[in-house]
């Protein structure tokens, strides 16, 4: 354990003495606060629109988890794709393009070690990210009366899929040198776990529903779905640990590699 927070603070000090943190969160920023306004904006012209027809109906069911917070998150999620690449392109092949991979792996530290290290690493930098994500439903606290709950869920699903997000990217990393193939890599992949349910509603699977339900199971989208919805659910855990353990399986034997080449 104490080889894994050693490598985490290695790793989080390289990020943070690199411009990359500072431009994926000041970008994040940006982004965050602008959907937020346009979703706040937008929320208020529906409500306006509603009170103007007198739907009362419809107003009663509007409420700001369904209606602004979930959308928020949503987009949260999307624009996470394109930045966590840009925070794990690095973790391993940088390693192996200033020659250091071979340090480290003949340092009295277990493949696990590295792995977990460097995984952990960008975990707690995504894990920022999220909080700053947190902030914005945190206003409407002051001014509305959110769920607690169902934005909590929608918070652990936001940081499930980021988690997700580091443990592919740590993959992509781990099987090239090069900092910019592993942020097409990860990228590619991320974006085909969120295309799956598409891809299942085209026919791909033909008469087999069986595969069908495999390729939205592999998505993460319809998981994340659930926990915006309140849901946490012992299946959608189960998935997550089920697709970070794998991925983080996967990086182990692509860095175990090195030792037999």
């Amino acid at each position: 354990m104490r080889h894994i927070s050693t490598i985490a603070a290695r790793e989080l000090r390289s990020l943070f003495v690199s411009p990359v943190a500072y431009v994926v969160m000041s970008l994040f920023s940006v982004l965050a606060g602008l959907f937020f306004v346009l979703g706040v904006a937008a929320f208020n012209s529906r409500v306006m629109q509603l009170r103007q027809f007198q739907a009362t109906d419809m107003l009663a069911t509007l409420n700001l988890n369904d209606h602004l917070i979930g959308y928020f998150f949503d987009s949260m999620s999307v624009v996470l794709l394109f930045l966590v690449p840009g925070v794990t392109m690095g973790l391993f092949s940088s390693e192996k393009s200033n020659g250091t991979q071979e340090l480290l792996l003949t340092s009295p530290l277990t493949i696990w070690d590295i792995v977990l290290g460097k995984f952990t690493a960008g975990a707690l930098f995504v894990t920022i990210l999220v909080g700053l994500v947190a902030v914005f439903p945190g206003i409407l606290f002051a001014y509305g009366d959110p769920e607690v709950g169902k934005t909590a869920s929608g918070l652990l699903g936001v940081l499930l899929v980021c988690w997700t997000y580091v443990a592919i990217g740590c993959f992509a990393s781990s099987i090239t040198r090069s900092q910019v193939v592993g942020f097409l890599i990860t990228f590619v992949l991320l974006l085909f776990l969120l295309l799956l349910p598409a891809i299942a509603d085209l026919g791909v699977a033909g008469d087999a529903p069986q595969l069908g339900a495999a390729l939205r199971w592999l998505s993460t989208g319809d998981h994340f779905q659930g926990l915006m919805r309140g849901l946490v659910d012992t299946s959608d855990m189960v998935y997550f640990a089920v697709i970070i353990g794998s991925f983080l399986l996967l990086t182990k034997a692509a860095v175990e590699s090195v030792r037999w080449r």
